[in-house]
């Protein structure tokens, strides 16, 4: 049986590109497999018969597909198909690297060899048309070799880059000039969006399910599925007449880079941007299926801040969609419409989510909630920025912590008030008052170069060039996944005393003296050495707690096999994958430490364990979310109260910001980078 996966794209050379996957395995063959591919392409229970409405001139492709995948090869052929021969040539193809000629060559022996009224395709040009009726074209963008630029519109027929003039084209040996149809420095691949989302409508199952959103009922206060959302709500009332169709589809985009050959093979970085619909319910939502891959930026170096450039033909397309829309068949209603569509927000860890949001997330200012309101500071011997004691702020005015001289920074008492969170026009109105430019634009990099030295935001988002970005009420949300992550290892690795790795180190405690009272902590003059603290295990401790996990066992499927992270000679964790992580913070870490660490400790890490697991619940309520955005600034107090200034880096405070993300957005299930990464 063969399967056509991903694209077909197979240059004239045979080159295949990264999305072309043919498998094939020998044996007989039946072309309704074949029709089942064209049927698959379309989407579940693609409807091929009755129309009350002629589809339009791209759903009837896939007609002409399906009567494809029926026509014999020749009369009284019954293993194959016209569909089946040209998958299998295209397949050899790729697989052996043919070259144009040679594969026309072979199409006239087979149109010679088989009966006159034969459908084998005469060419290599013909062949392509024919499978080019699945619609999933893939576009080969060439880049600047530094980042500056892509050769797409206006810019198509550029020969060199017009920002630091690199050649686009790499000389051939022996040349001396610059051919056109020479090998690119670099190149972008682009699979545009919308023929990816008509697919959804052209099936029975998924076009009645892409208006679920508008048509299941919801519970008052109750979240769900993004729909069921303030930021939903909000979106549909900002623009009624593009919330009055229910086919109309709204997205969210991630990003992330990844390392195609490992972390001990070449230091190759590619960054993909994956796009998904929230139209779905809950059990088809989120779902690999339903996921678009719509751009691969090719390394071998991380985009950073250029990221941008190679948005450029998805913003146009989204800009489009929003704008104008696409004509686009129903399959379940029999009958044409215009399909328009909106980003709601951005998925990200948090290095992305500076690359895509325009805000520095290093540095002092790195929290895009607080920014300039921030009170981090820089560690006198560890060198680093600690965000303790920034969370007493977000207390009620007459809480207690907020006089204590003690128990947190030396002499300080807190009376300002936590942030105010500003909306997408005050952060777009402080953008252009800055003057910042998108990395596009001409002198863009000098202009947010000096910019960015008095100021957290480092350039103006391609993003705003959507005409309703403005009105999201969140447009990039903070990655759960790895900030519960991080979160976890400190506090592991801290109480573990992982050497390398733990927070509490003599840096901390020199520093600790500096800015905090805690006498008990302070090195022995006597004996030259720190104390252990409260909040680390000694080795007794930790060979009991490492013995429990190594014996521990879950349900099938629940989590990962955990004893294959412990090492017992060193007495710690190492290769747990951001699940094993989310599964011990949410569901071990109360019953971990129970008995092994004093009662106040053990009592502010269960508190923080049952903050995650409500806050990651696939139903909530507001009310729920409402009180965690008031009870995680006084678990963070209290975490202060134990732990070490170098304890608490960018990633301890994020959380202080999460319970208002998921009260605005929804369940965490439909914006963390789960999904995405698996």
């Amino acid at each position: 049986m063969e399967n056509l996966m991903s694209h077909i794209s197979i240059d004239a050379h045979g080159n295949q590109d990264v999305t072309t996957k043919l498998v094939t395995s020998v044996g007989p063959l039946s072309y309704n497999t074949y029709e089942q591919m064209v049927i698959d392409a379309g989407g579940l229970d693609f409807s091929p018969t009755y129309m009350e409405e002629p589809p339009n001139a791209v759903a009837q492709k896939f007609f002409d597909m399906l009567r494809a995948a029926n026509q014999e090869a020749w009369p009284g052929c019954k293993n194959h198909s016209q569909l089946s021969v040209v998958a299998r040539m295209l397949n050899m193809k790729a697989e052996h690297h043919l070259s144009e000629k040679c594969f026309n060559d072979f199409c006239q022996f087979l149109k010679e060899m088989l009966p006159a009224d034969n459908a084998i395709p005469s060419n290599f040009y013909i062949t392509k048309k024919l499978v080019q009726g699945l619609g999933l074209p893939v576009e080969k963008i060439h880049c600047c070799l530094n980042g500056c630029m892509i050769y797409w519109g206006v810019d198509s027929e550029q020969m060199s880059c017009k920002i630091c003039e690199h050649p686009r084209y790499k000389r051939q040996q022996g040349s001396s000039y610059i051919k056109k149809n020479n090998i690119p420095y670099k190149k972008m691949y682009y699979f545009p969006l919308t023929s990816r989302l008509q697919r959804l409508y052209a099936s029975n199952a998924t076009a009645k399910e892409m208006r679920w959103h508008a048509e299941h009922e919801a519970e008052e206060g109750v979240m769900r599925h993004c729909s069921d959302s303030l930021a939903w709500k909000h979106f549909s009332n900002t623009h009624p007449s593009f919330a009055a169709e229910s086919w109309n589809v709204r997205l969210g985009l991630c990003t992330d880079g990844f390392q195609p050959f490992g972390q001990s093979g070449q230091q190759f970085s590619s960054w993909p941007v994956i796009v998904t619909p929230y139209n779905l319910p809950p059990s088809m939502c989120m779902k690999e299926e339903y996921m678009f891959l719509t751009v691969i930026v090719l390394g071998p170096r991380n985009p950073k801040d250029m990221l941008d450039v190679y948005l450029q033909p998805l913003i146009a397309e989204l800009r489009q969609l929003w704008e104008i829309g696409a004509e686009t068949y129903d399959a379940s209603r029999k009958n044409n419409f215009q399909m328009r569509a909106a980003l709601m927000w951005t998925i990200s860890d948090f290095p992305a989510f500076s690359m895509l949001s325009e805000w520095s997330t290093a540095g002092r200012k790195a929290c895009p909630y607080c920014k300039e309101d921030s009170d981090a500071f820089t560690l006198t011997r560890g060198g680093k920025q600690s965000w303790f004691d920034n969370h007493r702020n977000f207390l009620p005015p007459n809480h207690p912590f907020r006089k204590n001289k003690t128990d947190f920074r030396k002499n300080r008492m807190v009376t300002k008030m936590a942030p105010t969170i500003q909306t997408r026009d005050e952060i777009f109105k402080e953008i252009q008052d800055l003057k910042l430019k998108r990395v596009m634009d001409t002198g863009a990099y000098e202009t947010n170069s000096r910019i960015a030295k008095t100021t957290g935001w480092r350039k103006c988002s391609i993003f705003w060039d959507l005409p309703y970005w403005r009105t999201n009420l969140i447009c990039h949300n903070l990655d759960v996944m790895h900030i519960e992550k991080n979160v976890f290892e400190n506090i592991f690795n801290t109480v573990m005393n992982v050497e390398g790795k733990t927070k509490d180190n003599a840096k901390s405690r020199e520093d600790l003296k500096e800015f905090c009272y805690r006498p008990e902590l302070e090195r022995n003059d006597a004996t030259g050495k720190y104390p252990k603290a409260c909040y680390t295990l000694d080795k007794q401790s930790k060979i009991v707690l490492c013995e429990w996990l190594r014996n521990l066992r879950f349900p099938d499927g629940y989590a990962s096999n955990m004893s294959r992270c412990i090492d017992m000679r060193k007495l710690k964790l190492f290769g747990m994958k951001s699940h094993d992580c989310h599964v011990f913070m949410k569901r071990l870490l109360p019953i971990a430490f129970k008995e092994l660490l004093p009662l106040g400790v053990c009592r502010a890490l269960t508190e923080l364990s049952n903050f995650f697991k409500e806050l990651t619940s696939t139903t909530i309520r507001e009310e729920d979310m409402l009180r965690l955005n008031e009870e995680i600034p006084l678990i963070l107090c209290k975490l202060e109260r134990i732990f070490p200034q170098s304890f608490f880096d960018s990633m301890e405070h994020l959380p202080v910001h999460l319970a208002y993300e998921a009260w605005i957005a929804g369940p965490i299930q439909y914006r963390w980078m789960y999904p995405f990464e698996r």
